[in-house]
């Protein structure tokens, strides 16, 4: 049974977004076709600046995708095989799946029950002296505690990558993710809030050594044509994705706020009987998914289907039990509330193009389930 003006709500509804802001992604577009440079151009250079400008860094590095972003990062503080690096096991795989990739072992700290955040008391006590870094995923648009791991860092001689890839323009303490840690890492996958025309990724530093370093990293190892002083990656911005993404970077503190404007609508009108996203007064969350969490999730997720309204489950198993990550030999009650959280999770569609109609719509049906089975 769907609702007779519409046959479904989409999670994220790219066609009508992208249909606002058609005319300047047309011309830009243009530009880049007449141009003739389609690799390391001249939009991938302005699109650099105005992001790292937009976070508060000092340097930005487009990247092929936010997984590069990653990859890069680890790279550049010469982290590898015997080392380790902690990070959140309630996240997207792409995170600990860096750390794997460049020869590290991934090791895993439980999340903040409210937040969904690393928990930093775990991250202290997962500390042993082959630790080299910590990477903080600002999860769903929230900032992390970063003065906790900032603090936890200095005192232990660690490197900080922030993965704030589904978090630009995500605030703490005044300051924008992504220019708090060491390294900031971003992720422009079409359905993030700032979302490019296919894959691509950016990295943020405020220390030259790291930028100059990822600069010849990302064009493997080479900064002079045929010249190459490390082993690197093929992972470039193009000049599609980077005029793509300066259209939308325009736009993105108005998308920011219609998304925040959405997420205050579900908190104050949405069944009591939810958990619906806490709000601190020190950070500014961006939204890039609106989670629930109730123990009848897989029930709800039924009935919004039957209603013609999609929802999605971020994340269904945790990184310590998804079996590329057996070897670590980590077991089902080792991070019991990022386990207890993916039982309970629910995505439910926010995007700037939310009409308060399909919202009341969505509002309704979710509370109406509960009413009847709560």
């Amino acid at each position: 049974m769907t609702h007779p003006e519409w046959n479904r709500i989409p999670m994220v509804d790219l066609k009508e977004e992208l249909r606002l802001i058609r005319t300047p992604l047309l011309e830009i577009m243009t530009e880049v076709l007449d141009s003739g440079d389609y690799i390391l151009g001249e939009k991938g250079n302005q699109f650099e600046k105005l992001a790292a400008q937009y976070v508060g860094a000092s340097y930005g590095i487009g990247a092929a995708s936010g997984t590069d972003a990653l990859a890069l990062s680890l790279k550049s503080l010469d982290i590898g095989p015997g080392d380790e690096v902690i990070t959140t096991p309630f996240t997207f795989f792409a995170t600990a799946e860096a750390i794997a990739q460049v020869g590290a072992r991934p090791v895993f700290a439980d999340i903040e029950e409210n937040t969904y955040n690393i928990d930093p008391t775990h991250v202290e006590k997962a500390i042993t002296r082959k630790t080299k870094a910590i990477i903080v995923v600002h999860l769903y648009g929230r900032s992390a505690n970063m003065r906790e791991i900032m603090r936890i860092a200095e005192d232990n001689d660690l490197f900080v990558i922030e993965d704030a890839c589904q978090a630009i323009g995500a605030e703490y303490d005044g300051k924008r993710v992504g220019a708090i840690g060491d390294i900031g890492c971003f992720s422009f996958f079409p359905s993030k809030n700032l979302g490019a025309f296919g894959d691509a990724g950016l990295v943020t530093t405020n220390q030259e050594g790291i930028y100059e370093k990822i600069m010849h990293l990302r064009n493997h190892g080479s900064l002079e044509k045929y010249h190459h002083a490390a082993i690197g990656m093929n992972s470039r911005l193009d000049e599609i994705q980077a005029a793509f993404l300066l259209v939308k970077l325009y736009y993105l503190d108005i998308f920011l706020h219609k998304r925040k404007e959405a997420a205050n609508r579900y908190t104050e009108n949405l069944h009591p009987l939810l958990k619906t996203p806490p709000i601190a007064q020190n950070r500014k969350h961006t939204f890039h998914q609106y989670c629930i969490e109730l123990d009848k999730r897989n029930e709800l997720a039924s009935a919004l289907d039957h209603h013609g309204i999609d929802s999605a489950i971020y994340y269904p198993v945790p990184l310590h039990l998804q079996p590329a990550f057996d070897y670590l030999g980590l077991k089902k009650g080792d991070f019991p509330i990022a386990e207890r959280t993916a039982e309970r999770i629910l995505g439910i569609p926010i995007h700037p193009m939310l009409s308060f109609q399909k919202q009341d719509y969505i509002i309704k049906t979710i509370n109406d389930f509960l009413e009847d089975n709560g």
